[in-house]
């Protein structure tokens, strides 16, 4: 009993700690955000790798899930002959739940795992420190430049895997389980709103942050060499998949409930 209180009282401490370092770092690149110098330099670059070059994975996983979703929704509806929904599933489905989720899980995996490695190759071999001596605040370098990039390049690339996903089920319904195309573009203009589309692009801005403050803070505490990279890199990446897993159902409940 008491080794279990122990073990919990770890966890929780643990957490805690992981969540108050989080804060820090977010409170720390919203403090410096006005002040200069503006590395604009840095920010495409990071734009860069965050969007174009995350476009073929989320492309690959959009359209696939399209497709996948097209043949289990028709199935299913087959058996109530209620084909013609769905278009309307698959498009509500990945507009609203799978394209921020789905893309948020990709660009993490990448992503969230490059800021780590990035920054936590730059603390070990005191870079980080390098830039001090030089006058350069390494948040307003490293951090704020990396935090902006994935949150502003997370909601378009959620835009291009919606297209894509919808295009993915489509072409399924119609060229492999012979549905009517008008039926399935009818079904999916005439049910869905604007604040559908919106609501995606709220929790795609919002899982980039989440990724990018796990990222970047793993990365700027890291400690203990090659092997502390190593943790700290497989550490954002599965908080980031769990608190974009965990924070899409409260966003979901607050937008739609």
């Amino acid at each position: 009993m008491i080794n279990m209180l122990s073990a919990t009282g770890k966890v929780v401490e643990g957490l805690c700690i992981r969540l108050g370092l989080y804060a820090h770092t977010f409170a720390r690149a919203v403090s410096r955000m006005n002040s200069r110098p503006w590395h604009l330099r840095m920010l495409l670059q990071q734009a860069e790798q965050v969007g174009v070059q995350s476009l073929p994975v989320v492309l690959l996983t959009a359209l696939f899930t399209g497709m996948v979703l097209a043949l289990q929704s028709y199935i299913v509806f087959h058996r109530f002959s209620a084909e013609s929904l769905t278009g309307l599933v698959v498009s509500m489905s990945v507009v609203r739940e799978l394209g921020p989720v789905l893309v948020g899980l990709m660009v993490a995996g990448r992503i969230g795992a490059s800021f780590a490695a990035e920054l936590g190759t730059m603390r070990v071999s005191e870079q980080i420190d390098a830039l001090w001596t030089l006058s350069t605040d390494p948040v307003r370098y490293l951090i704020i430049p990396r935090l902006i990039a994935v949150t502003l390049m997370m909601p378009l690339l959620v835009i291009v895997a919606d297209f894509v996903g919808i295009y993915g089920g489509y072409a399924i319904s119609v060229h492999l389980l012979d549905q009517n195309p008008a039926v399935y573009i009818e079904n999916t203009t005439q049910y869905m709103e604007l604040s559908d589309f919106y609501s995606g692009l709220v929790k795609a801005a919002f899982f980039g942050l989440l990724i990018g403050i796990i990222g970047c803070t793993e990365g700027f505490n890291c400690k203990g060499g090659a092997e502390g990279v190593g943790i700290a890199t497989t550490r954002a990446v599965v908080i980031s998949c769990m608190s974009i897993l965990i924070s899409d159902y409260f966003l979901t409940a607050w937008m739609f409930g």
